[in-house]
């Protein structure tokens, strides 16, 4: 092994998982060696990678184990990247690697987004580091500059684009007007979605991500399971052919933000992205995070937040970070679940987007006062804007328009 003019020692870790990010962080690490330990100050040496499967064709393939107890009682061993995906046994892993004093690079955002505050803690209390910006965007710098660049900020709002799947859906049925349908069967052809695309289209991945964010953003864990989730499968061509007409895009939107009292409110849905928003050219896979501070204003974080080598690259940058620096970053953590910080989902503020039949422009004005209407693209359909309210405000609303013989046909927030 070629070793770099002026390494000191060698930097010993761990690889759990050799899927598509563990065999790209295994690529990252080869092709660019004399970079990362140049960066690092030392050689940097795979000596374990934990899978259940064999692969005897690899240059590496004597460093195979089948048993997590091999690495986790190797004192040799200083860090452990987690790249298994899942909850189990990620975090089991995850926790024994911290106790037993080694650091845990991750790319799990369901590891992160569950058990985040409970392995920051504990990365705390050992000295060691629990790094996941991986988990958030892929090669897209995010965690980092947030907890970093922004810490003088009180964060007001985190928005963004976290899905590159869903993204590309939208797209399409913006672009070329494409259903549903033939958009996702699109994307599984070319590879931007899985078989089971379940977790992208319903919401799920970027639920998990903003889970993240706010956590970070906020100070206080936030769970998936708690905050309301909506995917793409109801979003027509016509949705965004009215979304165009207003002058913006349907986008799926993950967005944390402060609100009344200091609580803060969570959501995933399709969204109105008006043409002023960063959030509103961002096309096909790519995805968008945008910030906002309290003394920076917005700020936006851009790129493809997915793929095999853009994930093992920001992977392999929380290597460098663990090996090179003492004790975990005192602003790189949040405290457990505050129940009383979840602004509950009636009284979050919202403007909203209705498609509905059955009710002329002047029947709906008695539900949706103030309301700004679009030209309809169909008789007998109508499309507006509301006015600013609350979401327990349009629930009322809706059911109002509905029991006067109103249908609504779509229904989304405006960002």
């Amino acid at each position: 092994m070629d070793f770099q003019m002026g390494c000191d020692g060698l930097k010993q870790i761990a690889v759990l998982g050799h899927g598509v990010v563990g065999s790209g962080v295994m690529e990252v690490l080869e092709k660019n060696r004399g970079l990362i330990e140049k960066r690092v100050g030392s050689q940097v040496e795979v000596r374990y990678i934990l899978d259940r499967r064999q692969f005897p064709g690899l240059p590496y393939s004597g460093r195979f184990v089948t048993d997590f107890g091999v690495i986790r009682d190797d004192p040799a061993v200083e860090a452990v990247v987690e790249v298994l995906g899942g909850l189990e046994p990620a975090f089991s892993y995850a926790r024994e690697s911290l106790l037993a004093g080694k650091s845990v690079i991750t790319s799990n955002k369901e590891l992160v987004a569950q058990k985040g505050d409970v392995l920051l803690a504990l990365a705390r209390e050992k000295g060691a580091h629990f790094l996941f910006e991986a988990s958030v965007g892929g090669a897209i710098p995010v965690i980092e500059p947030m907890h970093r660049c922004l810490d003088a900020n009180r964060i007001q709002q985190v928005a963004g684009i976290l899905n590159g799947t869903t993204n590309f859906i939208l797209t399409k049925m913006l672009r070329e007007g494409c259903t549903f349908q033939d958009a996702l069967e699109l994307a599984q052809r070319l590879g931007y979605a899985e078989r089971d695309p379940s977790a992208d289209v319903e919401g799920l991945d970027a639920c998990r991500k903003i889970c993240i964010l706010a956590s970070l953003a906020f100070g206080s864990h936030f769970y998936p399971e708690d905050v309301p989730t909506r995917g793409i499968a109801g979003v027509k061509p016509r949705d965004a052919a009215y979304a165009a007409r207003w002058g913006g895009a349907v986008k799926l939107i993950a967005r944390a933000r402060r609100a009344a009292g200091g609580r803060v409110a969570l959501e995933v849905s399709p969204m109105l992205v008006p043409a002023s928003s960063l959030l509103w050219g961002v096309g096909d896979v790519n995805n968008a995070v945008q910030v906002t501070g309290d003394m920076a204003g917005d700020v936006i974080f851009y790129g493809r937040g997915a793929g095999k080598l853009p994930t093992a690259s920001a992977v392999v940058s929380d290597v460098i970070t663990a090996l090179t620096q003492e004790g975990p970053a005192p602003s790189l953590f949040w405290g457990p679940a505050d129940p009383g910080l979840l602004l509950p989902p009636s009284e979050a503020p919202c403007q909203g987007y209705f498609r509905v039949t059955g009710l002329d422009r002047e029947g709906l004005e008695l539900f949706f006062p103030g309301a700004f209407f679009l030209e309809p693209l169909e008789q007998g359909e109508e499309a507006l804007i509301t006015a600013p309210a609350t979401q327990g405000e349009l629930d009322a609303a809706q059911r109002a328009a509905e029991a006067a013989g109103g249908r609504v046909l779509s229904r989304f927030p405006v960002l």
